[in-house]
């Protein structure tokens, strides 16, 4: 049996916004639609059940016009370094046969932040440009909801 050939998207976002905010997003990790973007039809979140709590967490991501949701569970968060990480399980979309992320946020000078976000996975053979444009499009609608829940919090401070 060969060894699946694992890839890996490293990417960052900066935003207008302090990291504790951005932390803050992102460390409940059962609120997702608090910052997911809602003025992206292409994918937008029907509801979300949770299954669990804490560490192990999943969250099952309904989004309208998908067949099965997109199911998220919390691997690791560590508070004090502004790291977690994430793995999506049970039915994977694009091909996936695994996935797991892992988001750092640094702290810049000026109230500003940044999303480092490292996404390693591995895809049926054959599949790897749609898992790869998949991860990318989720990762663009990522940033943008974190950008706009951030401006949000940052204006009801």
């Amino acid at each position: 049996m060969s060894q699946a050939n694992i890839q890996q998207i490293t990417t960052s976002h900066p935003f207008d916004a302090p990291a504790d905010v951005l932390w803050t997003l992102l460390e409940d990790f059962a609120q997702i639609e608090r910052w997911w973007p809602t003025d992206e039809p292409a994918v937008s979140i029907q509801r979300v059940e949770l299954e669990g709590e804490g560490i192990g967490l999943i969250r099952h991501i309904y989004n309208h016009g998908f067949p099965a949701p997109v199911s998220e569970r919390l691997d690791f968060q560590d508070p004090a370094n502004l790291v977690y990480r994430l793995s999506i399980v049970g039915e994977r979309p694009a091909g996936l046969l695994s996935y797991q992320a892992t988001g750092r946020i640094e702290r810049l000078p000026g109230e500003r932040s940044q999303l480092h976000y490292c996404g390693e996975f591995t895809t049926e053979p054959g599949r790897e440009a749609e898992a790869e444009a998949f991860l990318r499009g989720a990762y663009a609608l990522m940033f943008k909801g974190l950008a706009q829940a951030a401006a949000r919090e940052a204006s009801v401070s």
